[in-house]
């Protein structure tokens, strides 16, 4: 019994020993290499994206959503360099040969070698990357090969290895955190690349919601455009982005950011030890972010930016001028609620999906000049181009002349041509070209006609003070609050604007401010609204394009919550209202005034509304600039605002036309709109005779 005991001791002492020394030799000896080994075989738990929410108009039409895309991400494993730049030059072999995009932030061209960035962007990108400042495109091609040691003789090969290892080094990844290379992969990639797997180490094929912009570039000024997140505001917003993420730029986009964000999901990764993906399955869903509804028309927008661009054909082709800008605002009287909003040129929001290439960008963004001006295609100049309305203010000089009793409802004044109140400036009215002046006019037949002199001896009377305060009153000279970023204050024309401007006021300078010329400089949307409250009765009103939010569980955002948001988000600081308020007879003669633009044979408008079958009520504008065109001839704003129809007036719109030349031609575009408006441009609707009758019964 002594003997077995032994041996079965020695037996368990040796085997002991034994797992001692493997126990040793796994944690000690080799600890470090079997962790790392490991470690690759861990299960990498990896982001499950978010839906954006959708952005849409009042009928619940998508201007912008999601759609279910292919994404290729790289995980870092264990091979050398070169394996790394063969396996990229594969993915990038296999993309191309299916017409798939891939990442392509690279700077450098070849064959030619070239920078595909501007020369002070080319010193700001030296200095990034640590190249001397006087280096060549091909130098600094070489001095990237080097670093990234591309062994490829091809230069197109190498510039293709090139394209991810530098994106990849801007990105970063790790074995735990991928690095995106290509999104919106076809079938056929994706397949090849499922096939291949073992040819790809350490590529994963998920799926990602993308955004999609389903009529293009259809308010992509309201809707602005989206970018990938960089490494200063990932810092910032960490918990809840990724370096992989995309975040609003411009737009509602950005306004609503944080609403349309969603809350992203996890997913769980297994890989074997050479990066092959060996399992995929998701451990939290993710929740799709809210749904935001705008206040405009579709169908409505869609006219307004397609009969701006008509009318600025024609006008370049008849007239031998370039227009750089245009935009168009159409808004509810009583509500303030946008229903378009129109700016020219404009751009596709869709080019910014995926990540924009750097020749479209260099095509939006290169400077297209002229002799007088650029192009903007990202500029929104519904509210942040600023000009003089010219003649479309006159109605507040006449506002101000009937409220401070400066004139009467039925008072005339003497147009003869030349004002002669001052010595050293005496203006003319605009028909003294044609060797006469109106004659005796009271204030409503000189809106229609539009008469300068009446508008002289009118601001002459009420002072520039008075003109200000009512002017403000109506809107003018200050933000609307418009939930979009980038809006213009603009400029009401007083002695303060002109000290701002380094000028001296003098007393005649009321004239050519009672006319909207001067420093009197506003922007469409506020014109908008001033015309808008004209058409109401003078009550003011909060001007508004999101209508609602809707949370992914279908609830309404409370408004008091969103209005909270959108003042921190603007950056919107109350200011004290000045109550003004006005005599309703006062305002039925400047809105006479207004239809008899459209409607009497003298009105300036009356060409182009006069077989219109419905009351419009309007004023044309054209304001002159110091500026000259290509040709040299001088430049001219057209403005048109309006309201309609006449009696319960529903809509006001505003255009404004760049260079435009006569505020005739603002408002043809005007009158296509508020036919879309009320449905005269619908088509014949024919009923289906063939349906047959069916009865509903409802318990």
């Amino acid at each position: 019994m002594k003997l077995r005991y032994n041996i079965a001791s020695l037996f368990v002492y040796a085997i002991g020993i034994v797992l001692l020394v493997q126990l040793f030799n796994l944690q000690i000896v080799h600890g470090e290499e079997y962790r790392e080994e490991s470690n690759t075989r861990l299960t990498r738990e990896s982001t499950l994206e978010a839906a954006r929410g959708d952005i849409s108009d009042q009928s619940g039409n998508k201007l912008a959503t999601t759609k279910l895309g292919y994404t290729l991400e790289l995980y870092k494993t264990k091979i050398d360099t070169q394996t790394l730049n063969e396996t990229l030059l594969k993915i990038v072999n296999l993309l191309e040969n299916n017409n798939d995009a891939y990442v392509d932030t690279l700077p450098i061209k070849v064959e030619p070698y070239e920078f595909t960035l501007q020369e002070q962007a080319q010193i700001e990108w030296k200095k990034e990357n640590k190249i001397e400042e006087n280096k060549t495109a091909e130098e600094c091609f070489n001095i990237l090969k080097e670093k990234y040691k591309i062994t490829n003789e091809n230069v197109q090969e190498a510039r293709k290895i090139m394209t991810l290892r530098y994106y990849i080094a801007q990105n970063g990844y790790s074995s735990t955190r991928s690095v995106e290379l290509a999104s919106g992969l076809s079938e056929t990639s994706i397949a090849q690349l499922n096939e291949q797997n073992a040819n790809f180490p350490g590529v994963n094929v998920t799926t990602k919601p993308i955004r999609s912009y389903p009529s293009g570039s259809l308010a992509s000024h309201i809707l602005g455009y989206i970018g990938k997140i960089n490494a200063e505001e990932f810092k910032e917003k960490s918990e809840r982005y990724t370096m992989n993420d995309i975040i609003g730029r411009t737009g509602i986009e950005y306004i609503m950011e944080d609403y349309l964000k969603g809350k992203n999901g996890k997913r769980q990764i297994d890989m074997a030890v050479d990066g092959t993906v060996t399992d995929e399955y998701v451990a939290e869903q993710a929740i799709s972010g809210c749904n935001v509804i705008l206040t405009i028309d579709a169908n409505l927008q869609q006219v307004a930016e397609n009969t701006l661009k008509s009318s600025i054909q024609t006008i370049e082709q008849e007239k031998n001028v370039e227009i750089t800008g245009a935009s168009a605002v159409v808004m509810k009287v009583e509500t303030g609620e946008i229903l378009a909003m129109a700016s020219y040129p404009d751009f596709n929001p869709s080019d910014f999906a995926n990540g924009i290439s750097t020749e479209k960008w260099n095509y939006y963004t290169k400077q297209e000049e002229s002799a007088y001006a650029k192009k903007q295609p990202f500029f929104n100049r519904a509210i942040a181009s600023t000009t003089s309305p010219g003649s479309t203010f006159k109605m507040v000089t006449a506002i101000t002349g009937l409220e401070t009793g400066a004139i009467t409802l039925n008072e005339k004044i003497n147009d003869v041509g030349i004002y002669r109140r001052y010595a050293d400036y005496q203006p003319k009215c605009w028909t003294y070209a044609y060797g006469y002046g109106h004659g005796p006019l009271n204030v409503t037949e000189a809106i229609v006609h539009s008469c300068n002199y009446f508008f002289y001896e009118v601001g002459y009377r009420v002072g520039i003070e008075n003109l200000e305060k009512y002017a403000k009153a109506l809107g003018l000279g200050k933000k609307t609050g418009v939930e979009l970023l980038g809006e213009e204050a603009g400029y009401i024309s007083t002695p303060e604007t002109a000290k701002k401007f380094g000028q001296t006021w003098n007393g005649g300078d009321t004239l050519p401010a009672a006319i909207g010329q001067g420093n009197n400089s506003f922007t469409p949307i506020q014109m908008a609204k001033y015309t808008s409250m004209l058409a109401n009765g003078g009550k003011n009103i909060d001007v508004s394009i999101i209508k609602s939010v809707i949370d992914s569980n279908g609830n309404e955002i409370p408004k008091q919550e969103l209005e909270q948001y959108l003042k921190n988000r603007i950056g919107i600081e109350e200011e004290p209202e000045q109550e003004v308020t006005f005599k309703q007879e006062n305002l039925n003669a400047i809105l006479e005034g207004m239809k008899g633009v459209t409607t009497e044979s003298g009105g300036t408008a009356y060409s182009i509304f006069k077989n219109f079958n419905i009351e419009v009520g309007g004023k044309t504008g054209s304001a002159q600039t110091e500026r000259k065109d290509q040709n040299g001839k001088d430049i001219t704003n057209a403005w048109f605002v309006g309201f309609a129809p006449f009696e319960k007036p529903e809509i006001a719109i505003v255009v404004m036309i760049e260079n435009g030349q006569s505020g005739g031609n603002a408002a043809i575009p005007a009158r296509d709109m508020i036919a879309e408006y009320f449905g005269m441009n619908a088509s014949k609707v024919t009923e289906d005779m063939s349906a047959k009758p069916t009865t509903q019964i409802q318990n």
